[in-house]
């Protein structure tokens, strides 16, 4: 048996190195699109009665899978982000590579820490049903407790209503200023 921490941190270190290879402006469309989709989320299951009457009855497995369907989407998309020129300049010096591939490494662990996350949150919510062959965590042992601890930390815990509108206001501003 291998432990969700265990898996959550594999998560985050191929994220790294996704972010490393892709560069900080691309992750940052991604770190974008994970904002974007929970606030879609909150939004659809505070505003649109047919989900919140449907889908969105808390803990349940439709809940989790249109949360799911709708994050993986939106992250798919921040992934499939075109050439942006304007910031891949062709005469690049080696320190700016250097910056870019490490800053693109940390964005790449925060964009793990996001998306695998708030999928771990919501699935830990749904108490872990949608998807028989996860367990939860053991109450039980130290690790089990640390599982349970880290669920605390994990975006959705803390990316609430009032801080995701400004989260979601400071994305379209950086997209404005930098990228436009």
């Amino acid at each position: 048996m291998v432990y969700l921490n265990f898996f959550f941190f594999c998560f985050l270190i191929l994220f790294a190195v996704i972010g490393a290879m892709r560069g900080w402006a691309k992750e940052m469309l991604v770190t974008f699109s994970a904002v974007l989709a929970m606030f879609i989320i909150t939004v659809l299951e505070t505003y649109v009665h047919v989900v919140s009457t449907s889908f969105a009855l808390p803990g349940s497995e439709a809940q989790f899978w249109m949360r799911f369907v709708i994050l993986i989407l939106l992250a798919f998309f921040g992934y499939q982000t075109p050439n942006l020129p304007k910031l891949s300049g062709s005469g690049r010096w080696a320190r700016e590579r250097l910056q870019d591939t490490l800053l693109g490494l940390f964005l790449g662990v925060f964009n793990g820490y996001l998306v695998v996350g708030t999928v771990w949150y919501w699935l830990a919510q749904a108490h872990y049903v949608p998807i028989s062959y996860i367990v939860a965590p053991d109450a039980t042992s130290q690790a089990g407790q640390a599982a349970i601890r880290m669920l605390t930390w994990m975006a959705p815990a803390w990316l609430v209503t009032p801080y995701l509108y400004f989260a979601v206001g400071l994305a379209f501003i950086f997209v404005i200023v930098v990228f436009l």
